[in-house]
């Protein structure tokens, strides 16, 4: 099975128009605002959610969009019918090999799975929910949270089938959960259930099977309500220590250089209501995070 590299075309060049309209009016991928929330559901549920072409094109729209409005704060991604996703479309692949066209230079297109490559500017949840395997855990990965349901199984499932990990996921699971537990995850393609996943920094929090996608809502409602330039400043800057910085010095001077103009902005605001209700025990009241 071979994959054509070339310059200067897009991986979703082989997608005509006519197939994109009948895909959208099929509703690979659903989205609804509630709110501050947006909500991004993969609707293939008769495939375990796996991603064809179209549905990879459709995420990185629904997404991109998410992050260029400026009424949203959060989105939450899931997967219809109880399986978040299972992967990249292994049966389009197969049958579509010979003429699958990837650009090479991985700053100028989406990945095979669609948004995989993207630095989104605002936090993302995902609710996982039965299978989140192969390119499903790299999505899955993307987020900056993941609740999982109990039953939920994660892994590098595409491991037995030969075929790479391209859409980030070399890339995030060692700096989530450590490279030693990476490669064992890498290597041996096996199965992680959802309580593992939690001692692994894997997975965020653990929930009764059917929970996932209500607690990932609260969630989103919740860290939506705080003050937003500051929560993304500090979230930016520790993406950016993560991945971009050259050594601790400067990953100090761009978290105060990033933080700085949030002062003015929120943090006076903030600090004046903090004087204004600690006397009454409002500001440390309990919180669901």
């Amino acid at each position: 099975m071979s994959v054509n590299s070339t310059k200067g075309q897009r991986f979703y060049s082989t997608i005509s128009k006519e197939e994109k309209t009948s895909a959208n009016a099929g509703g690979t991928v659903i989205s609804e605002r509630r709110g501050t929330v947006m909500i991004i559901g993969i609707n293939r549920p008769e495939a375990r959610n796996a991603v064809n072409q179209e549905t990879a094109q459709r995420l990185t729209e629904e997404l991109s969009a998410f992050d260029q409005d400026n009424s949203l704060n959060v989105a939450v991604i899931y997967g219809v019918g109880g399986n978040f996703c299972a992967g990249f479309d292994l049966k389009e692949l197969s049958q579509t090999s010979g003429s699958l066209i990837m650009e090479q230079d991985v700053r100028h297109v989406p990945g095979p799975m669609g948004p995989s490559r993207m630095r989104l500017s605002k936090p993302l949840i995902a609710a996982v929910s039965g299978y989140a395997v192969a390119g499903g855990l790299e999505l899955a990965l993307l987020a900056d949270m993941r609740v999982v349901e109990e039953s939920s199984i994660m892994g590098v499932f595409c491991r037995r089938f030969g075929v790479p990990l391209i859409d980030g996921g070399t890339v995030r699971l060692p700096q989530l959960i450590g490279l030693s537990r990476a490669l064992d995850l890498i290597l041996t393609g096996r199965p992680v259930k959802a309580q593992e996943a939690l001692t692994f920094g894997l997975a965020n929090r653990v929930v009764p099977d059917g929970q996932a996608l209500q607690e990932a809502l609260e969630l989103a409602e919740q860290v939506s309500a705080f003050p937003q330039l500051c929560l993304r400043a500090d979230r930016n800057s520790a993406y950016h220590a993560v991945f971009d910085s050259s050594s601790f010095t400067q990953a100090m001077q761009y978290e105060f250089d990033n933080g700085l103009p949030v002062i003015g902005a929120e943090a006076v605001t903030g600090a004046t209501k903090f004087s204004l209700g600690a006397g009454r025990g409002g500001t440390f009241s309990k919180s669901k995070l």
